[in-house]
């Protein structure tokens, strides 16, 4: 009886270390580069994209945050686009109808002016050119047109209140994409920083412009 239970032990001991073999092989070996999904690193001008792991773009980062091209054209786009959210809210004081619209124009103000120097000041700090070419501007997200925008000159009190939603929902909702690609895409901590604000804020106000309709 002792002598039968030793072998069912050596046996069952076998048993689960070729269990463990077997099972190791069909699990193959561990990924290198941590876990989450890939970082697709935008080249410098006349070089390709690089794809890393998400541990090692977060490791790059740490040791270089040196601004990328996707930094880059993020603040001189959202420079423009900025200033347009400007141009709009100054046509409210003498147009609208709406208490809430003009107080929201008055927030927009505040915010995105202090933010155009801000980009400005980031870009003149790297010796970057902070204009945006023509392609760049009509590619921008969110942004009204001209046509738009005279038809919102042309319009006063409720109706000029609806239209200054519906467009600023628009713009809002274009920089908040603009913002996610730079995440994704850009190298520099401190524009990484001004893209959340952006989403943060932007968001916040959406919902605001929503309720107002």
């Amino acid at each position: 009886m002792l002598f039968r239970r030793a072998s069912l032990v050596v046996t069952a001991t076998l048993t689960l270390a070729l269990a463990g073999c077997d099972s190791g092989s069909d699990a193959g070996p561990e990924p290198a580069g941590g876990s989450g999904p890939s970082v697709i690193v935008p080249g410098a001008p006349g070089e390709g994209n690089r794809t890393l792991s998400a541990q090692d773009a977060a490791r790059q980062r740490a040791e270089d945050d040196s601004p990328n091209a996707a930094d880059v054209a993020y603040a001189r786009m959202m420079i423009v686009h900025h200033q347009q959210a400007l141009d709009m809210a100054a046509l409210v004081p003498d147009r609208a109808a709406s208490g809430d619209v003009k107080r929201l124009a008055s927030r927009i103000a505040a915010a995105q002016g202090p933010e155009i120097t801000s980009m400005r000041g980031w870009l003149t700090s790297y010796r970057k050119d902070g204009t945006a070419g023509r392609h760049d501007h009509a590619a921008m997200p969110g942004m009204a047109t001209e046509a738009q925008l005279a038809q919102l000159r042309a319009a006063r009190g409720a109706a000029f209140d609806r239209l200054f939603l519906t467009l600023m929902i628009t713009h809002h909702q274009g920089a908040i994409s603009m913002a996610t690609d730079v995440k994704a895409q850009g190298n520099n901590l401190r524009i990484e920083e001004m893209a959340d604000d952006v989403v943060a804020q932007q968001t916040t106000e959406i919902q605001r412009m929503l309720a107002m309709r």
